[in-house]
């Protein structure tokens, strides 16, 4: 199947869930940082019947085989013992030779606010050498998942037709919150790797080897910080460090944006198919600013004709997120050159495959990003802010979110770069549009046995697009950092961008003769 064909015409498979829930697809797009570990299928877990129940057989979509699941009982409120308790679900990919039964490594998912089980089957894929002899565990972090989600229900608003320009951020945040029935300042990064280390122990493993990816990474770093006899090597792949504030991505994503300009620029065949890229997306994007613009299209769904109103938001939206993936980053120029002349069915595509494929939980994505992250906008950031459409309408969307969701902020300690000589592997890649390799080194300030390395032809999870899965491996199988070096990363990935709707290659000009 041509994914380039089938995404533009609207007429592709199923992504993530039959409808948007469309109240919580709304906040997302105007407050998600963005850290995303990978788009993903659906994909669930059988529930288990016992909370505190060893772990039993399961499946997860996306994998043939049974794997592990259970679920801990654990106090919603750690300073309330005797209060609230949820469910805290996790699975075990068991190891295909269990040679090392006291050691697992966790996979940490990203988000905020993405299921580690949801994407069991894209861990299994990229840490299956890991695999080989050692678990690999996954644990819905508190908030996101099986373990006590907060989401928001579905609304009757379409996501093609609702003008997201004339949201009322407090008043649909306010109403989200009232349908969480939880404690939501509970829901923070700290509060959640208790969690995790009360199931390491209840597992009985002596060693974790992390992954961490994406927001994962922040997760990983607190756990170096907290537990870290616990440890053996960490891994982390597209970092947020923790001096950094996560609001600080709307730099990052324009500097995704001229990436791709300059690559297509520098591409002799994109060169020559769309001349004046950037200058499209201006022209679009200016005429979207004005007003919107609404048109028929075929829903991506349906395949029923249907109204679509393309805002500024919807537009920039699916452009950054596609950026994220170097498979539909390749449809960009084309998506961009044809919303120029006219026809948006391209964009409406880039738009609906990313909108409802990130499994972010909007209500722990908020109690992570305002209690941890809103607090720390700078003067600097704020100021950066004021020329990227993308950096200021998301701190404004936060900001007003945060109001409502009200969670007390992390003490000033939280944002200390981390200290610790466990073996960690960081990986970048250049063309990521969230975390950038500069936030890579930023978080190696204090780590003392450490090795970052960029790939020049990654965007957002090394891991998933180059050999970063088999320098992971070689850190668990050694515990060392000594013979890893990053000469592999630079084997060239990198995809053609398409130039039309089937194919990266150009289609002949043909004229008719005798």
């Amino acid at each position: 199947m041509n994914i380039g064909k089938v995404m533009l015409q609207g007429t592709f498979n199923k992504v993530r869930k039959p409808k948007l829930l469309a109240r919580q697809s709304k906040l997302i797009s105007a407050i998600q940082v963005g850290l995303l570990s990978m788009i993903s299928l659906s994909v669930t877990a059988e529930e288990t019947t016992s909370s505190q129940a060893p772990l039993s057989a399961c499946y997860v979509d996306g994998l043939s085989e049974q794997v592990q699941c259970g679920s801990l009982m654990v106090a919603e409120n750690p300073a309330q013992p005797d209060g609230n308790k949820i469910a805290i679900h996790y699975a075990v990919l068991p190891a295909i030779k269990p040679s090392f039964k006291t050691q697992a490594l966790l996979a940490i998912a990203g988000g905020p606010g993405q299921s580690a089980i949801e994407n069991a089957a894209g861990f299994d894929r990229v840490l299956s050498k890991v695999r080989q002899d050692r678990d690999i565990l996954l644990i819905d972090q508190r908030g996101t998942g099986q373990s006590n989600l907060l989401a928001c229900e579905n609304d009757d608003m379409s996501v093609l037709s609702f003008n997201d320009d004339d949201m009322d951020y407090v008043k649909d945040t306010q109403a989200c919150l009232d349908e969480i029935d939880a404690d939501v300042t509970q829901y923070g990064s700290l509060t959640a790797l208790t969690d995790f280390e009360a199931i390491r122990q209840h597992l009985g493993y002596e060693k974790l080897h992390l992954y961490g990816v994406s927001y994962g990474t922040r997760m990983a770093q607190l756990y170096m910080r907290e537990y870290p006899q616990a440890l053996a090597t960490v891994t982390l792949d597209g970092v947020v460090p923790m001096q950094q504030s996560v609001i600080a991505i709307g730099k990052a994503i324009d500097r995704g944006y001229a990436l791709l300009f300059k690559d297509c620029q520098q591409n002799s065949l994109c060169a020559e198919q769309f001349p004046t890229l950037e200058q499209d997306f201006t022209a679009v994007d200016n005429a979207l600013t004005e007003a919107p613009i609404e048109t028929q299209v075929r829903d991506p769904q349906t395949d029923e004709v249907a109204s679509f109103l393309l805002t500024r938001a919807k537009f920039n939206g699916a452009i950054r997120m596609a950026l994220y993936m170097p498979n539909i980053r390749s449809l960009i120029p084309h998506a961009i050159h044809q919303a120029s002349i006219g026809n948006y069915q391209p964009v409406l595509g880039i738009y609906a495959l990313t909108s409802d494929s990130t499994g972010i939980a909007m209500g722990m994505h908020a109690s992570v990003v305002c209690g941890e992250d809103i607090h720390r906008v700078t003067d600097a950031i704020r100021e950066q802010a004021k020329h990227s459409y993308m950096g200021r309408t998301m701190i404004e969307g936060l900001e007003a979110t945060c109001s409502v969701w009200n969670m007390p902020q992390v003490d000033n300690s939280f944002s200390d770069a981390i200290e610790s000589d466990i073996p960690t592997l960081l990986l970048s890649g250049e063309l990521d549009p969230a975390t950038p390799p500069s936030w890579g080194d930023m978080a190696t300030e204090k780590l003392t046995n450490a090795k970052h390395f960029t790939s020049a032809f990654a965007t957002h999870g090394v891991a998933y697009q180059s050999c970063g899965n088999d320098l992971i491996a070689d850190l668990v199988k050694t515990g060392s950092l000594d013979n890893i070096d990053g000469e592999c990363l630079e084997k060239d990935v990198s995809r053609s961008f398409y130039l039309n709707a089937n194919t990266v290659e150009v289609i002949p000009t043909t004229t008719e003769e005798e």
